[in-house]
This record gives C-alpha cells, sequence and structure tokens, in this order.
C-alpha cells in the first residue's frame, strides 16, 4: 500500500508541476523530472502552508491534493523565477 501511494504522489506531483510550468511559463526550461520535483516540493509547500491556517489536508481527497500540489508548485516557481530574476531562459 505504502508503494501505491508513493506512486500516487509521485504521478499528482509530476501533473502538478507541469501544469504549474505551463502557467508559470518555465515548462521549456523544465523536463519530467524536473517537473516531478517541482510538483511534490509544492505539494510540501502547499500542504505546510494549509496546515498553518488549520486545514486538514491528510484527509481531504485526491482532488484536494491535486490542487494543494499545484498551487504550491506554482507559489514555488514564481519564488524561483523572483529570487533568479529574470535573466534565465
Amino acid at each position: 500500500m505504502l508503494g501505491l501511494g508513493i506512486i500516487g504522489w509521485i504521478i499528482i506531483g509530476g501533473l502538478a508541476g507541469w501544469i504549474a510550468s505551463k502557467i508559470m511559463k518555465t515548462d521549456a526550461q523544465q523536463g519530467i523530472v524536473l517537473n516531478i520535483v517541482v510538483g511534490v516540493i509544492g505539494g510540501l509547500l502547499g500542504g505546510l502552508v494549509l496546515a498553518l491556517f488549520g486545514v486538514d489536508v491528510e484527509s481531504a481527497g485526491w482532488f484536494f491534493s491535486f490542487f494543494t500540489c499545484l498551487a504550491g508548485a506554482v507559489i514555488l516557481l514564481y519564488l524561483v523565477k523572483l529570487f533568479m530574476g529574470r535573466k534565465v531562459h
């Protein structure tokens, strides 16, 4: 069961990272592995932010998890663009 959970997080993270890279216009710079990494880290970031506001992110379901990953990935990519500047192509 744990393996299926990890595979699910990789799939959700990859999809969320890819969509976030499309939203933030960084898809040309990223490959599939970086999309997965951004999505999974975005999920952790989004989950942390929601937990700070008292939202129960663990039992909310797959759709909520996807949107949490997507929002966190967009925030992560925004912060990367902010700190790296516009010189990165």
